[in-house]
């Protein structure tokens, strides 16, 4: 299940906005859904989707749209950075 930016976006400052999405995440996970959060371009959006239940993201937080070229090299620095460590 997506979870749609327009969620994740007033999650630091709306208190609306996390019971809503808390409520959305306890009911995919009761059916068994995976939920991919979108939009997350905060730490505090990502640390509060994590502490909740929603370790699987995408956003600017982790990087830009990019072609399968520019996608190519930054795995490959990744795998390298890590390899390193």
């Amino acid at each position: 299940l997506k979870l749609d930016m327009a969620f994740v976006r007033d999650l630091t400052s709306s208190a609306p906005a996390r019971a809503l999405t808390r409520s959305v995440l306890s009911i995919a996970h009761s059916l068994g859904m995976e939920v991919v959060a979108e939009g997350v371009e905060t730490q505090e959006q990502s640390d509060w989707l994590r502490e909740h239940g929603c370790p699987v993201m995408q956003g600017y937080l982790f990087g830009k749209p990019m072609s399968a070229e520019g996608l190519e090299a930054w795995m490959k620095a990744r795998v390298q950075a890590e390899s390193l460590a």
